[in-house]
């Protein structure tokens, strides 16, 4: 079935010959999510049997940082040779990072993996949109995005209790081997749908020229978020020159990569890109560190401070549900403020329970309100920049809009594993306040900035 066919038949989804592509997507895509959402909740096991606590923050911010790489090499050669190639690379990369990480024997190893699995996960975030929007016809698209946002619920609610209890029964290889396993399942559903699809008729030429220098810029970005990352195993003195040097192609490599003004905060589509990114990183943050606070801290279980993930991630759906129904702008507005002020109140809820003492059971209600509050801002984040891009910019503008996060959550993920390494690791309570003030406060910047995203430019 070629896609002139398919666009005959637009009536449902799986209609065409799109079952088979639409059902592999749909797992790859689960499988990616439920890997995010796994690692978080096994990282504190992980760390232990590895003795890599001081990688901890590598291994969530490197993934990301690689990301970025993904990102910019997969946009320019799908255009250039489709999404069949690209896709394939992806991934080979992301189980290649699977294996390297489920067979581990040390922590640097297994960052290396989740870096392969980065770079891999990366591409396929892309190659997926491009392949599946020539797949499906264009009437059918809001079906797919639906279905595509939908495949990351179950895993959010159930995947972190899962791993847990995965990493209880059959040790935390069995997270990236189980993985593993699946993704030939996936592929063999989605592969062939794309070695199909035709060449489009797009000026991929011009696009590959102008390409280059934004890998370059790419490049940079990674590697100044890795660099952010390596600070923390510095000396003080070096530690600071490469606080320095990372944040300086961080921040450089984001003026080229992201709309002009983003920096800044500038009223309209650049403040749009700039509090995505400031959101994903508090939320970020935060998650990545309470598993490790409730078991290193608190003394909770695997199976509990999973339990605590999914509250957050169940919220988080209520969340998007409850913004989907705000149609008034001056309300959506409110709204978006009022969601980045949950997530700095939960997240600082959570801080206070390591100060004052309360009994941890309180983390779950506060990573509740925080869950609610990123439920509530990220979709009125992704709804303004496509209302905020003109025709034939909506692509190159969500794309921005994933670049933010993946930059902005690895330097924050950075600067929170230099804050918990410097308490060093017997004062690991000190280190998850410090690591959760700075989410809070990240979150806090949003709450005054939001405004800034319904204002003209």
């Amino acid at each position: 079935m070629n896609t002139a066919t398919a666009a005959l038949t637009p009536d449902t989804l799986f209609n065409g010959g799109r079952l088979g592509p639409c059902l592999g997507a749909v797992a790859l895509i689960s499988l990616l999510a439920f890997e995010a959402m796994a690692v978080s909740t096994a990282m504190p096991a992980v760390a232990g049997a590895l003795d890599g606590l001081r990688f901890y923050a590598l291994a969530f911010g490197g993934p990301l940082a690689a990301s970025v790489l993904g990102m910019a090499l997969a946009g320019p050669w799908s255009d250039r040779r489709g999404a069949w190639q690209p896709s394939l690379v992806g991934l080979l990369l992301f189980a290649a990072g699977l294996l390297v990480a489920g067979l581990a024997h040390h922590m640097p190893l297994l960052v290396l993996g989740r870096l392969l699995q980065g770079l891999g996960g990366g591409m396929l975030g892309v190659t997926l949109y491009v392949g599946m929007g020539q797949v499906v016809p264009a009437p059918l698209h809001p079906r797919l995005f639906g279905l595509f946002a939908a495949a990351w619920v179950v895993p959010g609610l159930v995947g972190p209790t899962l791993a847990a209890l995965m990493v209880q029964a059959l040790g935390w290889r069995s997270i990236f081997l189980l993985v593993l396993v699946l993704v030939p399942v996936a592929a063999a559903m989605l592969l062939p749908a794309f070695r199909r699809l035709p060449l489009q008729a797009t000026p991929g030429g011009a696009a590959a020229g102008r390409a280059s220098p934004r890998l370059v810029w790419a490049w940079m970005g990674a590697a100044g978020a890795l660099t952010l990352h390596a600070m923390a195993s510095l000396e003080p003195p070096l530690r600071w020159l490469a606080l320095l040097a990372g944040l300086t192609l961080v921040l450089w490599a984001a003026s080229q990569l992201l709309p002009a003004g983003c920096l800044r905060a500038r009223a309209g589509l650049p403040a749009v890109v700039a509090l995505r990114a400031l959101l994903a990183a508090a939320f970020a943050s935060a998650e990545v560190f309470i598993p490790l606070m409730l078991t290193g801290v608190h003394g909770w279980t695997l199976v509990q401070a999973g339990v605590a993930l999914s509250v957050g991630a169940v919220f988080w759906s209520l969340g998007s549900a409850v913004q989907s129904r705000i149609q008034d702008a001056h309300r959506r507005r409110r709204g978006l403020v009022a969601g980045f002020c949950m997530v700095a109140l939960g997240i600082l809820a959570t801080a206070l329970s390591l100060v004052a003492g309360w009994h941890p059971v309180w983390v779950v209600p506060a990573w509740g309100l925080a869950g609610l509050g990123i439920g509530l801002g990220f979709p009125m984040l992704s709804v303004l920049t496509l209302s905020l891009s003109a025709t034939g910019e909506q692509g190159r503008n969500a794309s921005a809009l994933q670049l933010g996060d993946a930059l902005g959550c690895s330097a924050a993920l950075a600067v929170a594993g230099a804050l918990f390494s410097a308490a060093g690791p017997r004062a690991m309570a000190t280190g998850s306040l410090w690591v959760l003030l700075l989410a809070s406060a990240l979150a806090a910047l949003g709450a005054w900035l939001a405004p800034r995203a319904f204002d003209q430019a």
